[in-house]
């Protein structure tokens, strides 16, 4: 029985991309580097090129969109995050005008507990209680109800603290444009087709961005989110490979690439709560 070539198997659309990189390295100059003759394939490389994700349906969230709405949508595609678009804009706007950030459901969860604390004796008139920022965004009546749900309570992020937190008017009348301004709003940073893979990772690992959006300039749209995982996903395809097995002996202190140290690391017992979680998480970030 003879065996196939690699070109009769079978290859998905991410480990045809790895064999573009390996034939451009194949044709390097020999006195570069391995650094250099990888970040010279990436260089070479469009981002148009990335594969698009067969799920992708250009997920947007309009800014007038409620906090129950966002989170919806998003569960509803399984993804993390999405683009926000100003419905203020007018219909000819270019892109910069167009969107106005992303959205991350850990962004929603975090300003929820940013709710929950009191305001600092130090900056009293800075409106970071519970009642002074809903009461800035929404009107007295949904910070009253805030205090109510008593978000500052350790206790509340077990039990009914979500079916409490979904049945509430702050929750379901709360614009995604009202909490702009009060957690870690992700910028709108995105890439033209033409950019290079290498702009792309470095975006996604040195900056430290989840996702980076590419836009389509002529339309003025987002033709393809390229995501972290994806990338992953992409390089995990690339095994076997000259390029990537030259690389994937190293060390990830020899590669470049952000590490956490041992102070960032926190740890929650499996019996915790997802919200008690993220309560830690920020906790932590406040001591930094």
């Amino acid at each position: 029985m003879a065996m196939a070539t690699m070109e009769e198997i079978p290859q998905s659309p991410e480990a045809k991309l790895g064999m573009r990189v390996e034939d451009l390295w194949d044709v390097q100059e020999a006195q570069l580097s391995p650094t250099e003759k990888l970040n010279a394939c990436f260089e070479s490389i469009p981002v148009s090129a990335f594969p698009l994700d067969p799920s992708n349906t250009e997920i947007e969230i309009k800014s007038d969109a409620t906090l129950a709405d966002a989170v919806k949508i998003l569960a509803g595609h399984n993804v993390f995050s999405a683009p926000v678009v100003d419905v203020e804009a007018p219909e000819d706007a270019s892109w910069i005008d167009r969107y106005i950030g992303i959205v991350e459901f850990a962004g929603i969860v975090v300003w929820i507990l940013h709710q929950s604390e009191p305001t600092s004796p130090r900056t009293p008139s800075t409106p970071s209680s519970a009642r002074a920022i809903a009461a800035a965004a929404n009107g007295a009546a949904f910070a009253l109800e805030l205090e109510a749900l008593g978000l500052g309570s350790a206790a509340t992020t077990a039990g009914n603290f979500f079916e409490d937190l979904t049945s509430s008017e702050l929750y379901k009348n709360t614009k995604v444009r009202d909490i702009s301004g009060t957690f870690r709003w992700a910028p709108f940073l995105a890439l033209e087709r033409s950019n290079s893979f290498l702009t792309m990772l470095l975006l996604l690992s040195k900056y430290k961005m989840k996702s980076v959006p590419v836009l389509d300039l002529g339309s003025g749209a987002i033709d393809n989110i390229i995501t972290q995982s994806a990338v992953i996903h992409m390089l995990a395809e690339c095994a076997g490979l000259q390029w990537f097995e030259s690389w994937g002996t190293k060390k990830l202190s020899e590669v470049g690439l952000p590490l956490v140290t041992g102070n960032q690391i926190i740890k929650v017992y499996e019996d915790e709560p997802v919200l008690q979680a993220f309560k830690v998480m920020r906790k932590k970030k406040k001591k930094k």
